[in-house]
């Protein structure tokens, strides 16, 4: 009766399928995309290679299991943040953003750069593009609780734009730099007229 539970735990599908999807992640983050393979996946798993292709066919479906899985825990981490700052002020809020900025160049470059990689996968591969959408989307959604929707949305893109740039670039921006951008979009300028209901309508929120 052990060895038939032993057994049945082993290859569970559910549980080969998240082995196998984190391997993926583990390949993409030493060898990039390019050096993603059916091969590779199923020697960093430790599994047959006729358990990659069974579950996932092609090479794009490993691609967007590995997406999926970093939408998720992102969303995990947002909502998380979140619930943990229930009231931010503008500064506060520019502060602990630049904090979370500084740690995609410093001790998260890594993952970072693996789910970057992830993420402009779907430039050439359409099927991953509502997926990626997510990214944005969960990022204004995190912001709204503390601003508008128009800045949460260009708060939004100047981090992901900071990112890649930081990550991409020879040198990553300083602290300084991007805490005087993330200033000047969160802080709300008196020459500017407020946002009105009318709008904020305009740009539904958690949409990109």
């Amino acid at each position: 009766m052990a060895g038939q539970g032993a057994a049945k735990r082993r290859y569970d599908p559910k549980r080969r399928i998240a082995e196998i999807t984190t391997a993926t992640e583990k390949v993409i983050a030493e060898r990039g995309i390019e050096g993603l393979t059916h091969r590779a996946v199923a020697e960093q798993a430790g599994v047959p290679l006729g358990a990659t292709t069974y579950h996932f066919a092609t090479k794009d479906d490993l691609i967007q299991a590995a997406l999926q899985r970093a939408v998720d825990r992102y969303a995990a981490y947002l909502a998380d943040w979140v619930a943990q700052r229930p009231e931010l002020t503008p500064e506060q809020l520019t502060v602990l953003l630049t904090d979370a900025l500084m740690g995609c160049f410093g001790p998260q470059r890594d993952n970072q750069v693996m789910e970057f990689e992830l993420y402009l996968a779907a430039l050439r591969r359409p099927a991953l593009r509502p997926i990626a959408d997510r990214f944005i989307e969960l990022s204004i959604d995190a912001l709204l609780p503390y601003v508008d929707p128009l800045t949460a949305r260009t708060a939004a893109v100047a981090t992901n734009g900071l990112t890649l740039r930081g990550l991409a670039g020879t040198t990553p921006p300083t602290r300084t730099e991007v805490e005087g951008i993330l200033r000047r979009i969160l802080t709300p300028n008196p020459d500017l007229p407020a946002p009105t209901p009318a709008a904020d309508q305009d740009i539904p929120p958690g949409h990109a």
